[in-house]
C-alpha cells in the first residue's frame, strides 16, 4: 500500500460495537429530573487493533510522565498526565492525557495521539447525548441505555430531515447507532429544535443545559469556522419580550458584534 492508503486506512470508520458511553461530569436537575451528559469513547486496545491490522510492526509509542500540576479535577481528586509519542513509518504525532492515575493518564494520551492520524476522529462529531440518570449522586446510573437513547434521537433527526426534503448525512455516525438527546420535559428548544446560525443559517449547539459560565452563549455554530453565537436575553429584553409577547426569545449575535471577552459554551467530544 501507498501511504495514502494508509492514512485512508487509519481513519476508517470504526467497526461498529466498539463505541461506548461513559458520564462526564455530575449529573444536574432538569425539571424535577436528574440527567448527565454521557461522552463516547473507545477502548485503547481498539487503537490497536487498528494500528496492528494496519501497518503492522511499523508503529511505536513513546509516553512521557509529565511534572504534576497544582490543582485538582471537579471531583476534589488530584490528577497525572502524560504526553504520548505515536510514531508510524516515520511520521510522528505527539498529544497529551489526563486521568486520576498512571493508567487512565497514559491511555488517554494514547488514544489523543492516534485521533492525530485519524484514528477514532468521528468521535469528535458526536453531539451532546444527555440522558436521564437515577440520582445526582457521582455514581447515579442512567435509567436508559445512551448508546439507545442517541440511536432513537437520530432516526428522528434522520425522518425530520427527510419530511423537510433535506439531503440525510450517511455517514459513520449513523453506521454505528448513535445520537443525542435530553431525557426527560425541558423548557425551550431541544436539540433538533435549535434556531438557525444568524450568520450562515446552519444548525447550532443548544449549550445552556451544559454550560457553567451563565453568561456564555446558550447556542453555537456547528461549523468551526463560523462565529455565529446566540447570547442569552438580558433581563431588560426579557421583561420587554414577556411583556409584549407572554415569553422570551434568545438574543440574535454574532460575535463580532459583542463583548470578545465573553466566553464560549461547553461541548465535549472523545
Amino acid at each position: 500500500m501507498d501511504k495514502m492508503d494508509i492514512w485512508s486506512k487509519l481513519s476508517a470508520p470504526l467497526p461498529s460495537g466498539v463505541i461506548s458511553w461513559r458520564q462526564d461530569g455530575k449529573p444536574v436537575q432538569r425539571d424535577g429530573k436528574f440527567v448527565a451528559r454521557f461522552v463516547a469513547y473507545i477502548d485503547a486496545n481498539t487503537v490497536r487493533e487498528r494500528l496492528d491490522s494496519v501497518v503492522p510492526g511499523e508503529w511505536d509509542l513513546t509516553l512521557e510522565l509529565l511534572p504534576t500540576l497544582s490543582g485538582q479535577d471537579e471531583n476534589g481528586e488530584q490528577t497525572c498526565s502524560f504526553k504520548a509519542r505515536l510514531q508510524i513509518l516515520g511520521v510522528i504525532r505527539e498529544d497529551v492525557g489526563t486521568g486520576r492515575d498512571y493508567k487512565s493518564a497514559a491511555t488517554d494520551a494514547f488514544k489523543r495521539a492516534a485521533v492525530r492520524f485519524g484514528i477514532a476522529h468521528e468521535l469528535y462529531g458526536f453531539e451532546q447525548n444527555w440522558v436521564q440518570v437515577d440520582g445526582d449522586g457521582r455514581y447515579a446510573k442512567p435509567l436508559d441505555d445512551p448508546a439507545a437513547v442517541y440511536a432513537r434521537r437520530q432516526a428522528r433527526a434522520e425522518a425530520r430531515e427527510r419530511q423537510r426534503g433535506e439531503p440525510v448525512d450517511d455517514g459513520s455516525m449513523h453506521e454505528v447507532q448513535v445520537e443525542t438527546t435530553l431525557a426527560g420535559p425541558a423548557s425551550g428548544p431541544l436539540a433538533l429544535d435549535e434556531p438557525s446560525c444568524p450568520k450562515c443559517g446552519g444548525r447550532m449547539w443548544d449549550n445552556r443545559l451544559s454550560k457553567r459560565n451563565p453568561k456564555a452563549p446558550d447556542y453555537k455554530c456547528r461549523n468551526r469556522s463560523c462565529d455565529g453565537v446566540i447570547w442569552p436575553a438580558k433581563p431588560n429584553q426579557r421583561a420587554s419580550a414577556n411583556a409584549t409577547s407572554g415569553s422570551a426569545e434568545p438574543t440574535l449575535a454574532l460575535a463580532s458584534d459583542v463583548d470578545t471577552e465573553r466566553s464560549d459554551g461547553d461541548h465535549v467530544p472523545f
